[in-house]
């Protein structure tokens, strides 16, 4: 089963290819993807990351504050979108 990590404080330019690229050396990624303005389809500057179940914490622990493009990145859990 997977985890959703989420990730922010990303550089605007950075595609769901690169996040997926930069979280595989950390442990299994099923699938990430950026989040976007419905307007403008620019980045919001922050995304989600599937990854397996048992590397999250660890992945979330290990790369919570690495930089990312000369950014210090958030990544912790994602929590439940709240209806």
């Amino acid at each position: 089963m997977a985890t959703t990590l989420y990730v922010g404080n990303l550089p605007w330019n950075t595609t769901a290819e690169e996040l997926n690229e930069f979280f595989a050396p950390y442990g299994q990624v099923e699938s990430s993807r950026i989040i976007t303005d419905r307007e403008t389809g620019r980045s919001r500057g922050f995304g989600f990351i599937e990854v397996g179940e048992a590397d999250a914490a660890r992945m979330a622990e290990e790369l919570n504050g690495m930089d990312y493009g000369g950014r210090p990145l958030t990544v912790n859990e994602a929590k439940p979108k709240q209806i």
